[in-house]
């Protein structure tokens, strides 16, 4: 069953994920916490660029940003990644439900 507390970060996260550069953010992000220039370097893309995808990914509950002195420190927020776990958890279940379903039906058409 889906949480109901992560319902409505679910849709956010996963419109946040579709986005490959967004992706390539979380993932360098999972390894630890990064900067924005961190962030920048391998993506060859500008550090304003990072900063509109950052506002992107916070906004849905992936990631948190501090600033620390002039460097903004980026890490990756748990919270939205359970969102997202928990809706495909739920909508897995259902589709397994339905395939069950299906199987005995044919099960009960060819006995």
């Amino acid at each position: 069953m889906l949480n109901h507390r992560s319902a409505p970060r679910a849709p956010a996260a996963l419109d946040a994920l579709g986005d490959a550069t967004r992706r390539a953010i979380v993932e360098r992000l999972s390894g630890g916490p990064a900067t924005v220039t961190e962030l920048a370097e391998p993506l060859s893309i500008s550090r304003s660029a990072v900063l509109q995808h950052l506002t992107v990914l916070e906004g849905a509950a992936l990631v948190r940003t501090e600033k620390v002195g002039r460097t903004r420190v980026c890490r990756l927020d748990p919270a939205g990644l359970e969102a997202v776990q928990a809706w495909a958890a739920d909508h897995r279940q259902r589709w397994e439900r339905r395939l069950d379903r299906l199987g005995e039906l044919l099960a009960e058409e060819e006995g």
